[in-house]
């Protein structure tokens, strides 16, 4: 399934080639960037409804640096994968008692176990490629059997608009991600206060809807949850 997929067009083979990391990023932006939509600044109330592929893909090549796969707890109801150090990780999971940082790498769970897994990364050049090289290698089964990637979420690297280059950056990347969410600049959490006592609309938007995706795969049950306040 390649529905909303950037990586791949319509070329006779089908799958257009990746650049590799080590290539200028801009070179594989789209050929008119103006002409597309941007990347919300503010985000929407998160949506369930898929836009990129659910599935890992034919014909894709693992990245050069691929994350580790590492054996995990299956009580947990949503491992939070870090694509890069300081890619927010831990506040993520801080979000929800259910959730956990899964310290930069893949879950691995005993063969039929599921692990919902969101990968996390910053809306910086470095934090972009880091989560392009993490979705290219679940694109290229290299995420482990026991991966269910929910999607990718992208958490502001610094306060203000994002430049239009990085916009057109992180809608490329997210065109590999299953779903794609963004969270804002909290002040707040830079200062050290603790998470769950300023959480903005849009993140307890996302927390929602993580819970709701990520219930299936933990038996069907909503785990214990720290109440967040607006």
């Amino acid at each position: 399934m390649t529905q909303g997929n950037a990586w791949v067009d319509a070329s006779p083979s089908g799958v257009r080639e990746q650049p590799s990391v080590g290539e200028d990023w801009r070179d594989w932006l789209p050929s008119d960037p103006a002409g597309s939509a941007p990347v919300p600044d503010e985000a929407p109330v998160p949506t369930e409804r898929p836009t990129g592929p659910l599935a890992p893909q034919p014909h894709v090549s693992m990245p050069e640096d691929p994350l580790p796969i590492t054996r995990k707890d299956a009580s947990v109801a949503l491992w939070v994968v870090g694509a890069h150090g300081g890619a927010g990780e831990s506040t993520l999971a801080d979000l929800d008692e259910g959730w956990a940082a899964a310290e930069h790498s893949w879950p691995e769970l005993d063969p039929g176990q599921s692990a919902a897994c969101v990968i996390v990364a910053r809306t910086s050049v470095r934090g972009l490629l880091a989560a392009r090289s993490a979705l290219t290698q679940w694109a290229a089964s290299g995420a482990g059997d026991s991966v269910e990637l929910l999607g990718l979420v992208l958490v502001a690297d610094a306060p203000g608009k994002l430049p239009a280059p990085i916009r057109d950056l992180a809608k490329v990347v997210g065109g590999g991600a299953p779903r794609v969410w963004h969270v804002p600049w909290v002040e707040a959490w830079r200062l050290g206060a603790p998470v769950g006592e300023h959480v903005p609309r849009p993140v307890s938007n996302l927390v929602s809807a993580l819970r709701s995706l990520a219930a299936p795969s933990h038996g069907g049950a909503v785990p214990s949850i720290s109440e967040e306040k607006s």
